[in-house]
């Protein structure tokens, strides 16, 4: 086992982005609030003493966090909601902060950077 040098935070949506979820137009799968929250982002974050200083660095990125989510579900922008903003990032995602980040794996970890086609 080795100690990793981040925190990790889990990026969970509530109920207000499954309501946009399912009234998209074309959506012929009504989801549950159990299935979009089964399997979530999971994102490492600079390591944290307190899960206050992770919560601050969610707040930095929120913007992004907020199209990478949007985009893992539909990729037409022009049917994200227009003013998204820290508020209404906190009102659709649960955070939930692990300070600690172990790997179990002894070979390297390979970072390959994300696709940035969404603002």
């Amino acid at each position: 086992m080795f100690i990793v040098d981040r925190s990790a935070a889990i990026i969970r949506p509530k109920l207000a982005f499954l309501n946009w979820l399912n009234q998209l137009p074309d959506n012929d799968v009504v989801l549950t609030l159990d299935e979009i929250r089964a399997d979530c982002t999971v994102l490492m974050v600079p390591e944290a003493a307190e899960p206050e200083d992770a919560i601050a660095y969610i707040d930095e990125i929120a913007d992004k966090i907020f199209a990478m989510e949007l985009a893992s579900w539909i990729i037409d922008e022009t049917l994200w909601p227009e003013k998204r903003n820290l508020k209404l990032f906190w009102e659709w995602f649960d955070v939930e902060i692990h300070l600690g980040v172990m790997d179990a794996v002894a070979e390297e970890i390979h970072n390959t950077p994300a696709d940035h086609s969404y603002h």
